[in-house]
């Protein structure tokens, strides 16, 4: 079995992290997707001079091998790369990107011992910026966890955390990038509703967020003494942020995340009551 990995599924995701992976040195011929709607799987092949290969052909060729599909079409690729041969060994990793399905659906389904891994990306990964969560299934080693943190690095940051707190990753990290989609939003018509045009308006809360981003992660100070260095006593910044808090911005931040938290968690709980009364 080569080093090559096989992502199933040619949508962004899939195409991030291919991009992502080609972009770090990664040789095209240790890659194959595998994507059913033949006009994007001509789109990759082309664009990217990857092999394009059905499911089965593209795991039986791969170490590594990444789910990238919607959760409706994940039976049918659990079906089809569980018939692909691996000499016994157990060697091949699965690697699902897929949102609220727990590893235990995966092993289920996959040989005994098969070992997955599961993994809430967010859209950032389209640019190279991720912030990845992993968690390890029952039969992963530390080495095998160590090849997949590499190979998530390609696309952004990884952190592993135990699966119990994937909901909370979701929470913060996975829906994160609306939760700033949508203060830009509310930065661009406050501005609007000041007097800037909708494009002035734009340019100025897109960079400030970029910039604001950039800071927070590479000044090594924290959100509070970031905050802190642009409020003066009793200056405008302050004025806002009074506002802020008297409108409870902090708490409907935990009121929002502690819903997408248990949103989460409700979806996980359902897949495996759905996958026990399929089994039994």
């Amino acid at each position: 079995m080569t080093e090559r990995v096989a992502i199933i599924g040619g949508g962004k995701i899939g195409e991030a992290l291919l991009a992502g992976l080609i972009s770090s040195g990664k040789p095209v011929k240790d890659l194959v997707v595998s994507e059913k709607v033949s006009e994007r799987a001509d789109e990759i092949a082309q664009e990217y001079g990857v092999l394009v290969a059905e499911p089965r052909a593209a795991a039986e060729s791969a170490s590594i091998v990444v789910i990238a599909v919607k959760p409706d079409a994940v039976e049918g690729v659990l079906r089809e790369i569980g018939r692909a041969d691996d000499d016994g060994d157990n060697e091949r990793i699965t690697v699902t990107l897929v949102a609220g399905l727990p590893t235990s659906v995966y092993e289920a389904a996959l040989p005994a011992g098969s070992p997955v891994i599961r993994v809430m990306p967010n859209t950032p990964m389209l640019v190279n910026e991720a912030m990845c969560a992993l968690s390890a299934g029952r039969y992963v080693s530390d080495e095998q966890v160590a090849k997949v943190t590499a190979l998530l690095s390609a696309v952004g940051k990884v952190t592993v955390l135990p699966e119990k707190l994937m909901d909370a990753a979701t929470a913060i990290s996975g829906s994160g990038p609306a939760y700033v989609f949508l203060m830009a939003e509310a930065m661009i018509d406050a501005g609007v509703g000041l007097g800037l045009t909708r494009v002035q308006a734009s340019e100025l809360a897109v960079q400030t967020i970029r910039g604001a981003g950039l800071l927070l992660s590479e000044s090594g100070l924290s959100p509070v003494d970031l905050r802190a260095a642009v409020t003066s006593p009793g200056g405008t910044t302050a004025e806002a942020i009074r506002e802020f808090e008297a409108n409870g911005y902090r708490h409907a931040f935990y009121q929002a995340t502690r819903a997408c938290a248990a949103a989460s968690a409700a979806n996980s709980r359902r897949v495996d009551v759905e996958g026990s009364s399929a089994n039994n």
